[in-house]
């Protein structure tokens, strides 16, 4: 019996996706439920799974064809399993024992082999696949330097570039030399752009033409913050199981400050203002694919470990390619944090349709004047960049300006002044 494989149902605002490459070919073995082709949409990637154990027949679509809901892939036929499987005792019984043991050996010889193109395949996020596939790399031959062996898109280029450079330095030495102007190891890749970075790209490029954006800058003193984490850290993670991190108490003050300065936190439709109700804080989550928001809904109801948790799950998900469509859509306000990577100080650009996005940077320890006396502090600069059009200047400073009162004194987050 022959089952066709099809695109699962993608979500109503996803018009296609791209099928980025086949984990397996025609004439291997497939179990039921598992992965056979990755396809990547504007923001996550999906797997398409076998629905019954059979034998990958014929594949429709190759990687990197635009498909649609429904459309047909490839074919399963469940029937080759059970031929193969009658099969191979009589086999086995005409050929005595020497060949059954030669038998015995080389499938174990392929189960190994399988099992470990396996595990270094559970390893390689998308994008590092895609560019193993394209240069005909194995999973095996690529060492990964993420942590667990994990295989990132930099490992498997470079491992792509090394057998270019090899080849063309052996006959580099027959010949005369060179130039001295000509330089060894001058190669070039042209990859294309993945769905999620070439959105990325649309919406920044769409936030910057339709919005009058503006930044404004501040600096805030962690003292407070720091020592607080450091008295409670302890407690707080074997009471909830999860780190008491920085982000919860930013997005806190920031939630303080959009009560505060309701305009922060709506959108421009039209010719209309919508002031959103709700709190709904979208994080910032860079990934091997590129950089994620995912939203905690109605963060202003939660507590610092649920939002701590929450951020921990979603960037896990991001990571690992789980997350959903519907982690990532709506938002009110967003929040990205370039001092993860050293970053002093930067201008974010605002999450259309969002009207304003807080950026964090890194903890660099100052020399300030505190009542007139030099002290060294663990300083952090702020950014926030509003659209012009519906945040005034003055709101935008006093919206900063309450973070920064916050951050500094998190008492008024406890008793809201």
């Amino acid at each position: 019996m022959s089952v066709e494989i099809r695109v699962p149902q993608l979500p109503e605002s996803v018009a296609d996706a791209t099928l980025v490459a086949w984990r397996k070919q025609p004439g291997q073995a497939v179990s039921r439920d598992e992965n056979l082709a990755d396809l990547e949409t504007d923001k996550v990637v999906l797997e398409v799974p076998a629905p019954i154990s059979g034998v990958l027949r014929e594949i429709k679509v190759q990687g990197g064809t635009s498909v649609k809901s429904g459309e047909l892939l490839a074919v399963i036929d469940e029937a080759a399993t059970a031929t193969a499987s009658a099969a191979a005792p009589s086999a086995a019984a005409g050929n005595g024992k020497a060949a059954a043991t030669a038998a015995a050996t080389a499938a174990a010889s392929s189960a190994s082999a399988a099992s470990s193109a396996g595990a270094a395949a559970s390893r390689t996020g998308p994008a590092a696949r895609r560019v193993m596939e394209q240069s005909n790399l194995a999973p095996g031959s690529v060492p990964g330097s993420a942590p667990g062996g994990r295989i990132t898109k930099n490992d498997a280029l470079a491992a792509a570039a090394a057998p270019t450079a090899t080849a063309t330095a052996a006959p580099a030495a027959a010949k005369p030399a060179a130039p001295a102007t000509a330089r060894a190891g001058r190669t070039e890749q042209r990859v294309p752009m993945t769905r999620l970075r070439a959105r990325i790209a649309e919406r920044l490029i769409q936030a910057q033409s339709t919005q009058a954006l503006l930044t404004t800058f501040n600096e805030v003193d962690l003292t407070a913050v720091q020592e607080l984490r450091a008295r409670y850290k302890d407690s707080f993670e074997k009471k909830h199981g999860v780190k008491l991190g920085f982000m919860s108490f930013f997005v806190k003050a920031s939630i303080e400050g959009l009560k505060r300065f309701p305009v922060v936190n709506a959108s421009v439709e039209n010719n209309d203002i919508i002031y959103h109700e709700y709190f709904d804080i979208g994080v910032a989550v860079s990934t091997e694919r590129g950089l994620m928001v995912p939203v905690l809904r109605d963060a202003d109801a939660m507590s610092f470990a649920d939002v701590e948790s929450g951020i921990a799950g979603y960037a896990a998900r991001a990571r690992t390619g789980s997350i959903t469509l519907e982690d990532l859509t709506g938002g009110t306000f967003s929040i990205t944090n370039g001092g993860i990577f050293g970053s002093l100080m930067s201008t974010p650009i605002v999450n259309a349709p969002q009207s304003a996005i807080l950026g964090m940077h890194k903890i660099q320890q100052r020399p300030m004047a505190l009542n007139g006396q030099v002290v060294i502090r663990p300083m952090m600069y702020l950014a926030v960049t509003y659209d012009h059009r519906i945040i005034d200047g003055r709101e935008a400073v006093q919206f900063l300006v309450t973070i920064k009162d916050c951050l500094e004194d998190p008492g008024r987050l406890l008793l809201g002044v």
